[in-house]
């Protein structure tokens, strides 16, 4: 199990910038769908931006307090 709070946490080490929604898919806290928007998948492809996120997700992944991920990245968009 993963709290809101510390899933959040690890996706903004990797992703200061982010924005971060997530809902929890089974109500024990192990399997969530997740929405990321950071600059950081600028120019990136949609599995490299994955990727970025299953990095920052990896010790939670592999202690076992998350089990399985729904992942939808986004770039923000630009202010102009």
């Amino acid at each position: 199990m993963i709290t809101d709070e510390a899933l959040t946490e690890l996706i903004k080490a990797a992703f200061p910038d982010a924005d971060v929604a997530l809902f929890d898919l089974t109500g024990v806290q192990d399997h969530f769908r997740l929405w990321v928007s950071s600059k950081a998948f600028e120019g990136k492809n949609l599995i490299q931006q994955h990727q970025l996120v299953y990095q920052a997700l990896d010790a939670a992944l592999k202690d076992g307090r998350l089990h399985a991920v729904e992942i939808k990245t986004e770039v923000p968009a630009s202010k102009a």
